[in-house]
C-alpha cells in the first residue's frame, strides 16, 4: 500500500489538490503496478513563515523576490 505525503506552501486550491492526488496516485499504478485504491496520498498545507528555503524563512524570502 503506497503512502505518498505531500507538503506545500498554503494557497492550493481544491481543485489543484484533487489534479496532485490524481497525477501522484498515476505514479505508483504505473511504476509498481498498485491499483489506485490502495494508494494514499496525504496533502499538507505548511505556513511559509514555517517553511525554510535558501537560507531563510519562505515569507522573507518571497519578500525579496517581489511576490509578497
Amino acid at each position: 500500500m503506497p503512502y505518498v505525503n505531500v507538503q506545500i506552501t498554503r494557497g492550493a486550491t481544491r481543485a489543484q489538490k484533487a489534479e496532485l492526488v490524481r497525477d501522484i496516485t498515476g505514479v505508483p499504478v504505473l511504476v509498481l503496478g498498485k491499483t489506485p485504491e490502495h494508494t494514499h496520498i496525504v496533502i499538507q498545507e505548511i505556513a511559509e513563515a514555517d517553511w525554510g528555503f535558501a537560507g531563510q524563512l519562505t515569507d522573507d524570502w518571497r519578500r525579496g523576490q517581489g511576490a509578497g
